[in-house]
């Protein structure tokens, strides 16, 4: 099975100012993280709000990302739902609509707590795809299944046919990597936290990752893994001290789905507002962001729109 090689992007989803569904941006979208050197897309996930979406719209945007990314450029459809019926049938229609795989994190409620619970729900979603990759998105912080990943690989291995790897979203660089060496590194493991991309590179990991900052700070981060190949060690570190300079600003502004989302406006390419219950940053808290990171040097490095 094929494994992915650069950085894919875990993309907003526009909404009108009415809190609607607007595809109208998706082209230019797609476009322009092309651009910036981004190899594919990872749609209705966190970053993208997947859980405040209605079934219907999670089809509609998958089939607008289809219609609009250039050739090779990956479309993984976030799949995962409290109803595993819903994941079922989003799984299936991705697969119908040509995406490149499919991706589910663990129900937020229930919440699952053995790993065959999670190795049953992965196969209840995953067979409804049968060929397309299936990723696990791992993201405790989001769904409590704070359990282990090794345990993971081991119970879905001759279980799960179309079982391609995990994004990796969560701290333990040491947890990563022992899954990254699971049977010669049978699993792809996606690194899912773009503030440690070059000591996960260190151990011999983060060849592909799926990145939420990467909306507005892909060049720096796809730079990390170019100037690391290239043998500069210094360039690398200093592109990843620059990011987690990034990071720290959006985390004074309730974080990337919210804050990294008014940074696309500050861009110049508006995706409209966050959906209830998340809490829209006011006008100040934008002028507040927008000093911070001009502090920093953001709008000189930053994606070109």
């Amino acid at each position: 099975m094929e494994k992915i090689k650069g950085l894919i992007d875990a993309p907003f989803t526009p909404f009108h100012e009415d809190g609607s569904l607007n595809l109208a941006p998706i082209p230019e979208y797609a476009a322009l993280l092309a651009r910036n050197g981004l190899k594919g897309v990872f749609i209705n996930g966190s970053s993208g709000e997947g859980y405040m979406l209605t079934e219907e719209e999670r089809m509609q945007l998958a089939e607008a990302w289809m219609s609009a990314v250039p050739e090779d450029f990956k479309v993984i459809v976030h799949v995962g739902s409290t109803s595993v019926m819903s994941s079922r049938r989003l799984a299936d229609h991705a697969q119908k609509i040509g995406a490149w795989g499919i991706g589910a994190m663990a129900t937020p409620f229930p919440k699952i707590g053995s790993i065959e619970q999670l190795c049953r729900y992965c196969e209840e979603i995953a067979s409804a795809a049968p060929e397309l990759p299936f990723y696990y998105y791992h993201i405790p912080a989001f769904n409590g299944a704070f359990l282990p990943m090794t345990d993971l690989l081991k119970a879905v291995d001759g279980r799960i046919p179309n079982f391609a790897g995990i994004k990796y979203t969560f701290e333990s660089l040491y947890e990563y990597n022992q899954c990254r060496l699971y049977k010669n590194g049978k699993y792809d493991m996606l690194h899912g936290q773009d503030e440690t991309i070059l000591p996960s590179l260190a151990q011999g990991g983060a060849q592909g990752g799926i990145g939420g900052t990467t909306n507005y700070n892909g060049r720096e981060l796809t730079g990390i893994i170019e100037a690391w190949n290239n043998g500069d060690i210094e360039t690398a570190r200093e592109k990843q001290n620059f990011s987690q300079e990034v990071i720290n600003v959006i985390c004074h502004f309730r974080g990337n789905i919210v804050g990294g989302k008014r940074i696309m406006k500050l861009l110049g390419f508006d995706l409209g507002p966050n959906r209830v219950p998340f809490q829209n940053m006011t006008d100040e808290e934008e002028r507040r962001m927008k000093a911070e990171l001009e502090a920093i040097g953001f709008f000189e490095r930053c994606n070109k729109f």
